[in-house]
């Protein structure tokens, strides 16, 4: 069943698309968790609704272990969203285990991650899709990093309530802030959107 509303969304996007003027991420968000619970066990998933007007048969990062997600109890877990196709091609989320591995602190190997496949896609062929990614270690300590100007991720601890954090790249230096109301007002409504069901719905 379609509704006036969805109908209404896919023919907005549509139009930009006839335009060139939309971004392949514009609006379809991936959900991506880590989790460790009270008997030390970690765990990452994700779930993605994919690009929009995306080919038949193509297949992004969310479902392949060590790109979309990766986790192990003795060390942490990571999860990715972004274009998959650049985040596959760094196994970003085993990756950013290896690194917690090695001894990085959660936030330390996010940051390094998507800095260094970043510049290695820029190398390669001069652009980086979006990149972003959370982490969380065995101790519980977290990190987030993104190329992008900013993303949103929530985060609750044994010590943190539910929180929204705002994480934001300024100039290839991350910054990590709790979402004020006014953000999240912007957020819902740019994100969320509004749709002009009258115009779009014919």
């Amino acid at each position: 069943m379609l509704t006036n509303r969805a109908k209404a969304f896919y023919n907005e996007k549509k139009h930009l698309i006839d335009k060139d003027d939309l971004k392949a991420y514009d609006g379809h968000d991936t959900v991506g968790m880590v989790c460790l619970d009270s008997s030390n066990t970690l765990v990452a998933a994700t779930s993605t609704s994919g690009l929009f007007m995306k080919k038949k048969g193509r297949i992004g990062d969310s479902p392949l272990i060590g790109s979309g997600f990766y986790a192990d109890s003795n060390v942490g877990g990571a999860t990715a969203t972004g274009l998959g196709e650049d985040l596959m091609k760094g196994c970003i989320s085993y990756e950013i285990v290896r690194l917690m591995k090695a001894g990085y602190h959660p936030q330390e190997a996010c940051e390094k991650a998507v800095f260094d496949l970043d510049r290695e896609l820029k190398l390669r062929r001069k652009q980086a899709g979006d990149l972003s990614v959370v982490a969380m270690n065995k101790k519980g300590e977290w990190g987030a990093a993104t190329n992008i100007n900013e993303f949103s991720c929530v985060v609750q601890t044994e010590k943190e309530g539910l929180q929204v954090y705002v994480i934001r790249n300024k100039e290839g230096k991350i910054d990590k802030q709790q979402a004020t109301d006014a953000w999240t007002e912007e957020y819902m409504k740019n994100e969320i959107g509004y749709v002009d069901e009258e115009k779009w719905s014919k």
